[in-house]
């Protein structure tokens, strides 16, 4: 009876043993099953790391050459811009003189007359007549004379020589003579007038 009682104890003791190594097993199992995701994730999070990283790239590859073309776009529209400005600069001269050689000749012409002119008054007449072609060239090309005499002196327009006093108390600030024209072209001024001023 004893000794059924002591086979009965190991049998429960190795009962108890094999549970213990099942458990161990199976717990063993579970953690295998989860190194195993961690694992499976960890290859699935490096290869979607790995796609979002060559799609960032070639994004950037794709900036970086929009840039490059935009830049080179804007260098050349740049060095466009200067050259056509260049060529309108010179084209605008090139129109003026064309249009003031008419006036040389007309000049050319009368100083041959003058050589052989008795009289005075046509050779007085001639060089009026060119010197009103000449202005009426300029004029079409947008040159004016400023307007000086008997207005106020103003120092956005007016340069002046000297202050006399004014013969009349009304022309006091005001512009009594003018030693040199000025001249506005297309309303912007490219020569000051001198002038002299009342006091």
């Amino acid at each position: 009876m004893e000794e059924n009682k002591d086979k009965q104890e190991e049998g429960s003791n190795i009962f108890n043993d094999m549970k213990e190594q099942v458990k161990d097993f199976f717990s063993k199992g579970e953690d295998v099953a989860e190194a195993a995701d961690n694992e499976q994730d960890t290859v699935v999070d490096s290869a979607k790391l790995q796609e979002e990283n060559a799609q960032l790239t070639q994004q950037v590859a794709e900036l970086k050459d929009k840039y490059l073309r935009l830049y080179a776009d804007f260098d050349n529209a740049k060095k466009r811009h200067a050259r056509e400005q260049l060529d309108m600069i010179q084209t605008a001269s090139k129109n003026v003189i064309k249009d003031i050689l008419p006036v040389i000749d007309d000049f050319e012409r009368g100083l041959k007359t003058i050589e052989t002119a008795t009289e005075v008054a046509p050779v007085k007449e001639g060089v009026l007549l060119i010197y009103n072609k000449l202005v009426g060239t300029l004029t079409s090309k947008g040159l004016k004379a400023m307007e000086t005499k008997g207005h106020e002196f103003d120092v956005e327009l007016h340069e002046a020589i000297t202050e006399i006093p004014a013969p009349t108390p009304e022309m006091a600030g005001k512009v009594i003579d003018e030693v040199e024209k000025g001249y506005l072209l297309n309303d912007k001024i490219i020569r000051f007038a001198k002038v002299v001023v009342g006091k």
